[in-house]
């Protein structure tokens, strides 16, 4: 039940792309993302016509995986601003499991990452029309905000849920609500009640 598609000489791989977005696929597995054209196929891979998808990428940390996604797009001229470029990139990334290499050359998973998306519609305060239009600086606060969103404003959060540690996986933060619960949604009845049962036994009670 796999289908693989290979850009040709006569077929780019953007062609086999809008043909894998008819079919009925539920996991895209993309190779290596290592150019800026294969970056922009990922971001509409993960987008539509699937469940979600796999991808490598040599990135060292979070920050530079959306980085370096984010700027492919902006090479591309898929997007002109930068903080919406690095929106879109977060928004299809939900974990990033990261391998490294110890001294014996015997490769490994150092961490598992949630990454989270913020609300970014969160609507500027208005304060300001609450007082006398002489008084301005409830207006500055506006402004004020206005400027940190537009420049130093986060755009996701970062969450270790497993790391290796001194030889062995120690689960660390929670995965988010909302992905667990996107979870158990694709999950039969048995798995459900067994994956419970693995958050609870390593990570306390869950709701």
């Amino acid at each position: 039940n796999i289908l693989t598609f290979k850009e040709t000489s006569t077929i780019s791989g953007q062609a086999g792309l809008d043909v894998q977005k008819k079919t009925d696929g539920s996991v895209n597995i993309l190779g290596e993302v290592a150019t800026d054209e294969v970056a922009v196929w990922m971001l509409q891979m993960a987008q539509v016509a699937s469940l979600f998808t796999l991808f490598t990428h040599h990135a060292k940390t979070v920050k530079d995986l959306s980085l370096s996604l984010r700027n492919s797009l902006l090479k591309c001229d898929v997007f002109r601003d930068e903080k919406i470029a690095e929106e879109q990139v977060v928004n299809v990334l939900d974990f990033d499991v990261h391998l490294e290499r110890d001294e014996n050359g015997k490769r490994y998973i150092s961490r598992i990452t949630e990454i989270i998306a913020l609300d970014q519609d969160v609507p500027y305060p208005e304060t300001y029309k609450l007082v006398d239009k002489k008084a301005n600086s409830e207006f500055m606060d506006t402004m004020t905000e206005y400027f940190r969103r537009r420049t130093d404003r986060k755009v996701y959060l970062t969450n270790n849920v497993v790391e290796f540690e001194e030889g062995h996986y120690v689960a660390k933060g929670l995965i988010s609500k909302d992905n667990i619960a996107g979870m158990k949604l694709l999950m039969n009845l048995e798995d459900r009640e067994g994956f419970q049962r693995f958050l609870i036994e390593n990570w306390g009670e869950v709701v």
